[in-house]
């Protein structure tokens, strides 16, 4: 990819508000998007996140539940999609998860010494613990992650040319309850919308808004 491919993405993508029901998301680009999410960076490598992927019209129903006391407007976004993407947050950073984590690394040959398997496990339960016993918001902590995740996968949705549309509005509390999040030690964080842009897609048609450069970027 040359630059110029990455800042034409930047400047021409844009958040889908109606989605074509007809056009479905390719397998090949889908497996593509789900390595996107698996492979998402995170702090210390926490990954402390699930994501459902509803892709029949039966899941997409479950997820569009969620919106339709009071955030109406974003149900056909769900249900004409290709697929929605549930990002969910761990609801507590226990040690089995940093103990699991550790071990992944391990099998994936992250470490040359046995010093170094060490380390890395010192640094990171510094920083777990920080947040879950010092500043006491390991919620919010693990929450910046999967933004972290969402914002990815934005940007790989968009290098394959499929719309995408992060949605926030709709009952968080409903939709754990829909799929048994809290049971399973998650609950719901943020939606992704994805699929191809439809007629009505009124964002489409209107210029990209955003300050410019000297506003927001400083050098030092």
């Amino acid at each position: 990819m040359q630059a110029t491919d990455l800042a034409r993405i930047a400047t021409t993508r844009h958040t889908c508000k109606a989605f074509d029901p007809a056009r479905k998301i390719a397998p090949a680009d889908m497996a593509a998007l789900r390595t996107v999410l698996r492979c998402a960076p995170s702090s210390v490598n926490s990954q402390p996140w699930h994501y459902f992927i509803a892709e029949s019209e039966a899941g997409k129903a479950c997820v569009a539940a969620a919106t339709k006391e009071g955030y109406a407007y974003n149900t056909p976004k769900i249900l004409n999609a290709s697929q929605v993407v549930v990002f969910c947050a761990k609801t507590g950073f226990d040690d089995a998860h940093v103990a699991a984590i550790l071990a992944q690394e391990d099998k994936d040959g992250r470490f040359p010494s046995p010093e170094a398997k060490t380390n890395q496990n010192n640094s990171r339960n510094f920083y777990v613990n920080l947040h879950r016993n010092e500043l006491k918001d390991d919620a919010a902590w693990m929450q910046k992650q999967v933004y972290i995740a969402l914002g990815t996968l934005l940007q790989g949705a968009a290098l394959l040319g499929i719309d995408a549309c992060p949605i926030e509005g709709f009952d968080a509390a409903k939709l754990d309850a829909e799929l048994g999040l809290r049971e399973r030690g998650y609950t719901a964080v943020v939606l992704a919308a994805l699929g191809y842009r439809g007629a009505e897609d009124f964002n489409a048609k209107l210029p990209k808004s955003r300050f410019d450069e000297a506003s927001v970027i400083t050098t030092l």
